[in-house]
């Protein structure tokens, strides 16, 4: 019933009432008067409800005068404008989206919004539907009814009912084909300027691009060397002046508190050199960025691990409670180092030798004191078999101050030829006679005396002095060879023995040296015996290899020494271009006591002569011990039963005899 028709009915219900009335004026005043009262309050009642009926009127003539507004502004709106329910599906749209869409608005009523969405945007769109809490504003791809895809601008809100449940989505859709259009000519107009600009400026750029070349490049050389002067460039850990730096801070921080300890931990690979060579450079490097990676494991974030050179790190330890700590980081670090490590498909495994220094033992001055004594204590932990660590004691400082002075003397050694040699005769087994002489190197000490080989070699070696050394040995052995063959005029001395370390065997110019020394003295080739341990063959491998053939095809002879006390292979031993084997002292010396060592010395000796190698025994000493080298075939000897070592003085008046053993 409409607003009208309403009225009527009221008008009419009104008139009943008044008929009513008029019907009960003949009844008794107190029946009348209430039944008055409530056809008066009915008729409030209904002018009342008049009132509302028409209010309703006006309401709903805005509403549908709202309505009819918003269904042109729906109609006439310049964009696209969809709704759709909760699952995307279109349930009203516009003019304007049916021809941005390219269908009539009829068939867009039921159909998924989806389908209008170009294919490779449709799962973005899936995302953006899943998320959509509020209004939103995004761009996609949409593609019209048989048309082609094109960009547009998309808006969407919720739509809820009266308590708040979400109803579905509004969609109001853009084409932005012409904004597109626009940004992109705009872009190649900016671009279109930045040509003519560059064109027109193209000497200033390129002056100043020469001019921003070299600063750029100067700052990426200072960055770099900044860099290399603080970091090792194969492991990216600080490097020495790094650690110096961060060890100085420290150890100034360490006199201002007293109750503030640190310790210096100096780490050197064992048998890194043997990997480094056999596996190759690359591995080795692989190595030592593993260990560097493993290293950093063992510390603190507050500590420092370095690396100063070729397998040697250190790490620094500040603050800590006492020595144990620093003892339990040395055995993190030996535990870490113990598992294996995988190099080009092989497992490696290696050790390391530690020492630590703490700031308690001694008043420290320099960071340097305190890094030279974690060496030293690093040293010592080698020496006691590697694989260990050790502490910094005073007894090492001792000994380390007289190593120290030892090194001194020994360059002043060199500088006033304080050096000798001895000769001891080899003795030829088959008919008795001087063979030839070993020369074994002496120093005359101006204080200590006359020192053998073992009491300065080692520190020789370590500190490359054996090179000068070993040069001067054997060229005043060859010297003093070549004179008495000359004096003499007799060839019954037909070979002198001159014994090459392992630091000599290893320089790159061993061959040159060694033929330059010759020609000076006139010696001939034939006459000069090299000697070399098993350790030398060992640790050069193919490279020792390649050297002997090279000093054999010189005419020199070779000959093992101290053999039976290494770990050289028979294999190996087989192929090198070998004269002789000198069985060690250790075998010679109980042959008479013990049976075991006499079956090793005729083994020995039958291996060499199968292998066409001759045999000389050191340390003859007896009778006995020369009657049982002459039944096994042994073809020289050499000892105290013969003669001690002599300085070249002795050595000449003992020819002159022409002793007979």
């Amino acid at each position: 019933m409409n607003v009208d028709g309403f009225s009527q009915q009221i008008d009419k219900l009104r008139s009943q009432v008044q008929g009513l009335l008029q019907c009960n004026e003949t009844k008794p005043n107190s029946q009348q008067e209430i039944i008055t009262e409530a056809f008066e309050e009915l008729n409030i009642a209904m002018e009342e409800l008049l009132t509302a009926s028409e209010e309703l009127e006006v309401t709903r003539a805005a509403v549908e005068k709202e309505r009819q507004r918003y269904q042109d502004l729906f109609e006439f709106a310049p964009d696209g404008y969809l709704v759709t329910n909760t699952t995307g599906t279109i349930q009203e749209a516009n003019h304007v989206a049916a021809t941005l869409l390219g269908v009539d608005q009829k068939y867009l009523v039921g159909k998924p919004l989806i389908l209008f969405i170009a294919q490779p945007d449709r799962q973005s769109f899936n995302s953006h539907m899943n998320n959509l809490q509020e209004l939103k504003d995004w761009e996609i791809n949409l593609q019209s009814r048989g048309g082609m895809p094109f960009p547009a601008s998309v808006k969407a809100s919720a739509v809820y009912d009266l308590e708040g449940k979400p109803l579905g989505w509004r969609w109001l859709l853009c084409n932005i084909s012409e904004r597109k259009q626009a940004e992109e000519m705009l872009h190649r107009a900016y671009d279109d300027l930045e040509i003519r600009v560059a064109e027109r400026t193209e000497e200033l750029v390129k002056t100043n691009q020469q001019l921003l070349t070299e600063i750029t490049e100067r700052k990426r050389v200072e960055s770099q060397l900044l860099h290399l002067a603080f970091h090792d460039a194969l492991t990216g850990l600080p490097n020495r002046a790094a650690f110096m730096n961060r060890l100085k801070h420290a150890l100034n921080y360490s006199k201002r508190h007293s109750d503030y300890l640190l310790a210096v931990m100096f780490i050197d690979l064992d048998r890194f050199k043997v990997i480094n060579d056999s596996l190759g450079h690359l591995n080795g490097d692989q190595l030592l960025l593993a260990t560097a990676s493993r290293l950093k494991l063992c510390v603190r974030s507050i500590d420092t691990a370095a690396r100063l050179g070729g397998d040697e790190f250190t790490i620094l330890l500040e603050g800590i409670q006492d020595v144990s700590d620093a003892i339990r980081v040395a055995e993190r670090i030996q535990q870490e180092l113990a598992l294996p490590f995988k190099l080009d498909g092989q497992e490696v495994f290696i050790t390391a030798s530690i020492g630590i220094a703490l700031s308690s033992t001694l008043d420290y001055e320099q960071p340097e004191d305190l890094l030279r004594d974690a060496d030293t204590a690093m040293y010592r932990a080698k020496v006691l078999g590697r694989a260990h660590y050790e502490l910094f004691n005073s007894d090492m400082y001792a000994n380390a101050l007289a190593k120290l002075q030892l090194e001194t003397d020994l360059r002043r050694a060199i500088e006033r030829v304080e050096f000798r040699v001895y000769y001891q005769p080899i003795v030829s087994l088959t008919n008795g006679s001087i063979l030839g002489f070993e020369a074994l190197l002496r120093w005359q000490h101006p204080e200590r005396g006359l020192l053998n080989p073992a009491d300065f070699i080692p520190l020789a070696e370590e500190t490359g002095l054996i090179f000068s050394i070993g040069n001067w040995a054997l060229h005043e052995a060859c010297r003093q060879m070549q004179a008495w063959r000359v004096y003499h005029h007799s060839n019954f001395l037909e070979k002198i023995s001159v014994n090459l370390s392992l630091k000599q065997f290893s320089q790159p110019d061993l061959i040159e040296q060694i033929g330059q020394i010759l020609d000076s003295t006139g010696l001939d080739t034939g006459t000069l015996v090299l000697e070399i341990t098993e350790s030398v063959i060992v640790e050069n491998g193919d490279k020792a290899t390649a050297v002997l053939l090279q000093l054999r095809e010189m005419g020199i002879e070779l000959s093992i020494d101290d053999f039976g006390t290494g770990y050289s292979s028979l294999g190996r031993l087989y192929n090198f271009p070998i004269k002789m084997l000198k069985i060690d002292r250790s075998f010679i010396s109980s042959i008479g006591a013990s049976s075991r060592n006499l079956e090793i010395i005729e083994i020995i000796v039958t291996l060499a002569h199968k292998l066409g190698v001759d045999v000389l025994a050191k340390g003859v000493e007896t009778k006995e011990q020369l009657a049982l080298l002459r039944k096994l075939s042994c073809e020289y000897g050499q000892g105290h039963f013969f003669s001690v070592p002599l300085n070249s003085s002795a050595a000449e008046a003992l020819i002159m005899e022409h002793p007979q053993w």
